[in-house]
């Protein structure tokens, strides 16, 4: 099974930015909806950000403005661009990929493939 490992996470204060990255080669050269999650302790899972893939994308309508999500082709990357971050945004990000998706998802079932996770720490 290919291997989506995240990295970029950290902590910062309230109004900061990061910059996740997920290496996904094998998931974007085989055009799969990919998206981002985020768990804190005793919360399900949520869904941050997505692409399907024709390249639409997908926001939670708490990050809408603030985040973004993109794919770097060249380096089979695929990023979530934090900015203004606030505490609330703390949790562990996880990279998912799943089938050829047609239509935006943030729901973790129709995701079948996960990274290990990075911790987000916001702090105010």
């Amino acid at each position: 099974q290919a291997q989506l490992v995240e990295s970029g996470g950290g902590s910062v204060q309230a109004g900061g930015s990061l910059r996740l990255s997920c290496a996904a080669s094998q998931y974007i050269r085989n055009r799969s909806g990919m998206g981002w999650f985020r768990q804190t302790p005793g919360k399900e899972r949520e869904g941050v950000a997505s692409m399907d893939t024709p390249g639409s994308k997908g926001y939670a309508d708490s990050v809408k403005g603030r985040f973004t999500i993109s794919k770097d082709n060249a380096a089979n990357t695929l990023i979530l661009q934090m900015n203004n971050l606030k505490p609330e945004d703390t949790g562990t990000y996880y990279c998912a990929a799943g089938q050829i998706m047609y239509g935006v998802s943030l729901s973790p079932g129709d995701f079948g493939y996960w990274g290990q996770g990075t911790q987000v720490t916001v702090s105010s």
